[in-house]
């Protein structure tokens, strides 16, 4: 019951603070959205990082590294840092610029302007609404798993169909309502207090989680020396090619599309917010990925009490709430399930509240008119969007889970497919409605049909030509653009003069 107690303190203290946040709601839609542009450098790094590290870089990469070893840390999170950051500088800042400039809220509000298409929005609030539930499934899924990982054993007659711990969907239940409720109260200003708290409390208890797992595997030197006994393959990139290494550098770009994020950006204060942001994501993202990879690494050769504490066959998204749960004490193991917890609803909610938005600004309002809503409306609407969100993707978690890391990567993919657009919107004058439209209708295209083939993220071995599926759909979604962008009449000069003053 310990960690019990714990997780439940913590999620009343998330509860308590989304609601002090609602004390200072200014009763305007753009308040609930964008906290009335006012986020300044410090809350600005802590609640972009906080939405780009979910249960897929805690849980997921543990249980990759698990299955895959060290590797993992080479294949995404040492690029992550960079490639975040370079999205961060060439697309976040400009976006920001042009956002605040002409009022924008969502991305789709950008992209029909600078296409001169209201279409457009049409066609991408269906897709950006798939891509983010998917990537919402990935931390609902986690964080069921997470609690059930730490409380497996404490009630053996209660749940014996569930190892004796608080069941999977039970978990993400309560965690599910808890970020409801302070996101539908505070919307983005409570988001982003609660995400800087979250980040500095799943950085903290990251780290401490690393070394207390460590010291109980005999130290870093010995719990790197038993897997060099039993499984050295895991300390290398072991098996995988490196066509398919290599392709997984494009996975981070996605970041530039995310939808939660483009929200997040537009909340800064000024241009100057982003300095520190680009500088230090970086090294929090170190931080974070490498103890997580490590001991995951470790999980493969890791022994209690003389026996092997996971087979080979051990489900990959358990491993680390496992290890925290049988490699601490009750109260520690609370306090790191908490910080486990804290890392996954980081994200949650950012993306609960930029689906909300997206409805109510490229949906609900355009059909019906601004003129014909009050602000008070449009903010309800936003909530019971966000209501309707979180019960369909609790829905979809019950079904049969996929590995949070795969889950993951074909999340990722889709919104990498997509970033030829974001790119050529900011920097390619020649891009055209028509050019929007192809990279859109390929780029989701090429993911359906390779996310069916691989038979719906069950595969996690799958490659086109011995890559990574998303280098594919972005080579299709790229040469779509450019080619159908060349083919048809360019965009007018009001349009150019809007979006590109200075030339």
């Amino acid at each position: 019951m310990t960690q019990l107690v714990i997780i439940g303190i913590y999620l009343l203290l998330l509860l308590a603070l989304g609601l002090f946040s609602s004390r200072l709601f200014r009763g305007t839609s753009q308040d609930y959205m964008l906290a009335s542009h006012s986020i300044g450098p410090f809350l600005l790094l802590m609640s972009l990082f906080g939405t780009t590290m979910t249960g897929f870089a805690l849980v997921g990469s543990t249980g990759e590294s698990f299955k895959e070893g060290i590797g993992v840390y080479g294949m995404l999170a040492s690029s992550s840092g960079i490639v975040h950051s370079l999205c961060f500088f060439l697309f976040g800042v400009n976006l920001w610029k042009i956002g605040v400039k002409n009022g924008y809220t969502t991305q789709i509000q950008f992209f029909r302007e600078r296409l001169e298409s209201n279409g457009i929005g049409l066609l991408l609030f269906p897709v950006l609404v798939t891509l983010v539930i998917t990537y919402l499934l990935i931390g609902v899924l986690a964080s069921g798993l997470t609690v059930n990982g730490v409380t497996r054993g404490s009630f053996p007659e209660l749940f014996a169909d569930y190892n004796g711990g608080v069941p999977p969907w039970l978990a993400s239940l309560v965690i599910c309502c808890v970020v409801l409720t302070y996101v539908f109260f505070g919307g983005m200003r409570g988001t982003t207090w609660a995400n800087t708290m979250q980040t500095l409390i799943f950085m903290v208890l990251g780290v401490v989680t690393f070394f207390v797992i460590s010291n109980k595997l005999g130290g870093l030197s010995a719990a790197t020396q038993a897997v060099l006994e039993h499984h050295p393959e895991k300390l290398t990139q072991g098996h995988l090619p490196k066509l398919k290494f290599l392709t997984y550098l494009l996975i981070p770009l996605s970041v530039g599309m995310f939808p939660h994020v483009f929200q997040h950006w537009l909340t800064a204060k000024s241009a100057n917010s982003f300095k520190l942001p680009i500088v230090a994501h970086p090294i929090f993202i170190m931080i974070v990925w490498l103890p997580c990879v490590l001991v995951g690494t470790w999980a493969t050769s890791a022994h209690l009490n003389g026996v092997l504490m996971f087979p080979p066959d051990f489900h990959a998204n358990a491993v680390l709430p496992v290890m925290v749960g049988k490699l601490s004490s009750p109260l520690l193991g609370g306090f790191l399930t908490a910080g486990i917890l804290a890392a996954i609803m980081s994200s949650l909610d950012s993306q609960f509240l930029c689906l909300g938005t997206m409805f109510t600004e490229d949906i609900a309002v355009p059909i019906i008119g601004k003129d014909r809503l009050s602000e008070k409306q449009i903010v309800m609407m936003a909530r019971g969007f966000i209501i309707a969100v979180v019960a369909v993707t609790y829905g979809l978690s019950l079904f049969d889970p996929r590995r949070v890391f795969t889950l993951g990567i074909w999340c990722f993919s889709g919104f990498t497919a997509l970033v030829p657009l974001v790119a050529g919107a900011l920097y390619w004058k020649r891009l055209t409605k028509a050019g929007g439209y192809a990279c859109v209708i390929v780029a989701i295209g090429s993911w359906l049909y390779f996310f069916q083939d691989s038979g719906f993220a069950s595969n996690p071995k799958y490659s086109v030509l011995g890559m990574l599926p998303v280098a594919a759909m972005l080579a299709c979604s790229t040469a779509a653009m450019l080619v159908v962008s060349l083919i048809t009449t360019p965009p007018s000069d009001k349009t150019l003069a809007k979006f590109f003053p200075e030339s």
